[in-house]
């Protein structure tokens, strides 16, 4: 097995990146083989003993690639989570899906504790979608090293002022400052030294995605749940299991739930009240091998009762058998390919953009022509407006969700 020749290329080129400037960023696209590159500029780069920081379900596929490739430094993968736990030191840091250390204007606490453990060591940065959401993702994400290109700013807000034009919008009754609106051609100008591109048409990716929306019929006391939280936002079960819209975003989360079929109640607990999704899945795909993404943890249960073992939520399981796959959208969309599957399905829709944009790559693969993606969605349910809105590239928001649904009064 060998590296393709961009992998080569690139890594030698961020190898001497990281050399300079003790932090090299590769922004290359999904499947494009960014683990390999990595590891390979780890081996370039001459280090000894390597942390590699990824997601819980990439880890088996990251160290596969250490097997099978003939690296010899010494390499410990972890997920993010697990950090608090790692001890010992190292000469490297690999930090895959780095645009999770984008949150603004505060990082995030693993943000925090990967600065504190590891600021002074060299670092590679990967990620597909270096900033989905706004341009002002990228400070966090050089904050974590010392040697940032902007480390003469200690926090965001201060990097702000130069960087950001920051706007105020209304939040309710509230004023707040809105800072997504940075200045992307001065932050590219101290970044470009930094960071590493390359698209899946530069490998050499033809495969075109076709996605095709698929109406499922859900009973009828589903809709009627859905009408009478619409209209009295308190809705009681005979259990006496309350499901509450009092205010505008508790209404869309319940209608988002209740629109594939299941709901969470005010007392923490949830249940499967519709499985007519997973009926129509399994009917429509009988007999083809699947993989499903889901967006709340009943739909799985759901799943799960109509697949029986014919389901796994384990990559390795799937790739190694006749059974189709259901994972959640956001742990599923990045790090993990699902190469093996005819089809992507969707139980459900997630609100955000990211999610969507990231998740529907990942039957990618160079050989593959098309990607095949089916949306299984409530009829006059919520998902379609979902939909339409993460198509444009934006959030589905309670704003949007109360100018689709103007009848309601919260």
């Amino acid at each position: 097995m060998k590296l393709r020749d961009y992998q080569i290329k690139i890594s030698a080129q961020a190898a001497e990146v990281l050399n300079h400037k003790k932090i090299v960023y590769l922004a290359m696209e999904v499947r494009t083989g960014k683990t390999l590159t990595a590891l390979n500029t780890a081996k370039i780069f001459g280090a000894k003993k390597v942390l590699f920081l990824t997601k819980k379900k990439a880890i088996s596929s990251i160290q596969w690639d250490y097997d099978n490739f003939g690296f010899d430094f010494d390499l410990t993968i972890i997920n993010d989570e697990s950090l608090h736990l790692i001890e010992g030191n190292f000469d490297l840091i690999i930090h895959d899906e780095h645009h999770r250390f984008g949150a603004y204007p505060k990082p995030n606490k693993v943000a925090q504790l990967f600065k504190k453990r590891y600021s002074k060591l060299p670092m590679i940065f990967l990620s597909g979608t270096p900033t989905p959401e706004s341009h002002s993702q990228w400070f966090n994400q050089f904050w974590v090293s010392d040697y940032s290109p902007f480390k003469q700013y200690t926090n965001f807000y201060k990097w702000a002022v130069d960087y950001v034009d920051v706007k105020e919008k209304r939040l309710g009754y509230a004023v707040i400052k809105d800072y997504s609106q940075a200045k992307e051609q001065l932050i590219r100008r101290m970044t470009q030294h930094y960071i590493i591109t390359f698209t899946q048409a530069q490998a050499g990716f033809t495969t075109s995605v076709n996605e095709m929306i698929l109406e499922c019929e859900m009973q009828q006391i589903t809709n009627l749940i859905i009408n009478k939280l619409k209209k009295n936002l308190v809705v009681k079960n005979t259990d006496g299991q309350v499901i509450l819209g009092d205010t505008g975003v508790k209404l869309m989360q319940k209608i988002h739930q209740l629109s594939s079929g299941t709901c969470k109640f005010e007392d923490g607990t949830s249940k499967v009240i519709d499985k007519n999704k997973a009926f129509f899945i399994h009917n429509k795909f009988k007999g083809i091998k699947i993989a499903i993404f889901y967006k709340f943890k009943e739909e799985f249960n759901a799943l799960l009762s109509v697949y029986g073992d014919g389901l796994t939520n384990c990559v390795e399981e799937f790739d190694n058998s006749d059974k189709c796959i259901a994972l959640q959208i956001v742990s599923g969309r990045e790090g993990i390919s699902l190469k093996n599957a005819k089809y992507l399905v969707y139980y459900n829709i997630d609100f955000s953009a990211t999610s969507y944009w990231q998740s529907r790559d990942r039957l990618t693969t160079m050989q593959r022509q098309s990607n095949e993606i089916f949306w299984i969605f409530s009829k006059g349910g919520i998902e379609l407006d979902i939909y339409k809105t993460v198509l444009k590239k934006k959030d589905y928001t309670l704003k949007i969700f109360k100018e689709n649904e103007r009848t309601i009064t919260i």
